[in-house]
């Protein structure tokens, strides 16, 4: 990768405070405009001065490219959102004149409504745990806590010991750009989590010392991948089907919220949104979700 870019990614990381995965997303998608910019240039090498020199034209020539390849909307936005914040990145540093990513117009994108369980999946999914093994009792936890708590995954699996506090009923995570929240934490969660830590962590990691809340047999936290895989376990268990992820729980918790008469502020302020437009999606969840409450129940639908 050039020095130039990894410039602009150790400003991401120090001045920005992205978090890992968010980094490794944007030296992802910027290695395939250098790689673009190395087919263009005929020598299969990109240099500083292609990049640096790079027009309007050529960052449109780029996102054609991505399309051209059959890639979805949405990739193809993320990848142009981050050759825009690097020469943004340049323009800013006085690298180079002016940003030629200001000419070139968005991908346009379906907004698509995202999955969600429905409130007697979710019932169905955290009441299917008949075991009472150390795994049992770590998974059921971790579910309660991620749909109870409306956290990301990355959130969920990051959390340690004194992150989660029980008797209070809080759970202290850090989201997106490394930012803080305080989310409030419900009984039947206080309760899994209550239950895991008094029967299931120490045997589960050997006794060894571990800091992580949801450990693995050498101390270390559960994967996101591993937790995955686990809850499509549960998930075909409890007769719902393989294509849940963790953030159908995510989206779950926010439309049931919704559903039963939460402020969208609040829901926001949980689920650690920068921008409400983006938890105004799941208003749109609750209305088609009434439309069909309707249409089935009511004499004259």
């Amino acid at each position: 990768m050039l020095p130039a870019i990894e410039d602009f990614l150790g400003f991401l990381a120090v001045e920005r405070g992205l978090a890992e995965n968010s980094l490794a997303a944007y030296a992802r998608d910027l290695e395939d405009y250098e790689a673009f910019l190395a087919g263009r240039g005929g020598t299969g090498v990109c240099t500083a001065q292609m990049l640096l020199s790079a027009d309007g034209r050529t960052v449109g020539l780029f996102v054609a490219h991505l399309s051209g390849k059959g890639l979805a909307a949405s990739s193809t936005a993320r990848k142009l959102a981050a050759v825009r914040g690097l020469y943004k990145y340049f323009a800013r540093q006085g690298t180079i004149k002016a940003d030629p990513t200001v000419a070139v117009e968005s991908v346009r994108q379906k907004r698509t409504l995202p999955k969600c369980l429905s409130l007697e999946e979710t019932k169905a999914l955290l009441g299917s745990f008949g075991g009472r093994s150390p795994r049992d009792l770590r998974d059921l936890a971790m579910l309660e806590v991620l749909y109870g708590c409306g956290l990301r995954v990355s959130e969920l699996v990051g959390l340690k010991v004194g992150d989660v506090n029980t008797e209070h009923g809080y759970v202290r995570c850090v989201g997106k750009g490394s930012k803080e929240r305080i989310v409030p934490l419900g009984s039947y969660a206080a309760k899994a989590v209550d239950e895991y830590m008094a029967k299931g962590r120490s045997e589960l990691c050997n006794l060894r010392p571990s800091h992580w809340l949801f450990v693995t047999p050498d101390g270390s936290p559960m994967s996101r991948q591993a937790f995955w895989k686990n809850l499509k376990k549960r998930c075909m268990a409890a007769g719902i089907g393989s294509d849940v992820s963790p953030h159908t729980l995510r989206h779950s918790f926010a439309t049931h919220m919704l559903e039963n008469g939460a402020d969208l502020r609040a829901v926001q302020e949980m689920l650690g949104h920068a921008d409400i437009g983006t938890t105004q999606i799941y208003t749109h969840l609750t209305k088609i979700r009434l439309r069909q409450v309707y249409d089935e129940h009511h004499p004259r639908s």
